[in-house]
């Protein structure tokens, strides 16, 4: 599923529709950061957005870079999810925002998929 959401991000990307990628790495990150929070506390992971909360829930230790980011995408979730002022929002993420975005949530993916805990 992880997977799934980075290449619709990575085509939401292609196709101009850049709040979309944004809103795609949120989910992907929330998936994946879910599944540690299952894999340590043997329950189902709760009800909710908050990628800070599954980072605390799944003990999960990021660098402080990868930390402020995952800050910055769960902040921006929110908005993306619910947005006011679609234009305004659409200008506020253009392209090479995006492709940040993107870049980051693959980079943080990539570390977290080496946590043995996610092999068993």
């Amino acid at each position: 599923m992880v997977e799934y959401d980075l290449t619709t991000a990575d085509r939401m990307l292609k196709t101009g529709r850049y709040v979309y990628v944004i809103f795609m790495c949120h989910l992907a990150l929330e998936k994946l950061l879910k599944a540690f929070v299952s894999a340590e506390t043997k329950k189902i992971p709760p009800k909710t957005h908050d990628l800070i909360y599954l980072l605390d829930q799944g003990k999960i230790q990021l660098s402080k870079e990868l930390l402020d980011f995952l800050g910055m995408i769960n902040n921006v979730s929110i908005v993306t999810r619910y947005p006011e002022d679609l234009s305004k929002l659409v200008s506020s993420y253009p392209k090479i925002i995006a492709g940040k975005y993107l870049d980051k949530t693959q980079e943080i993916i990539q570390c977290l998929k080496q946590d043995k805990r996610l092999k068993k």
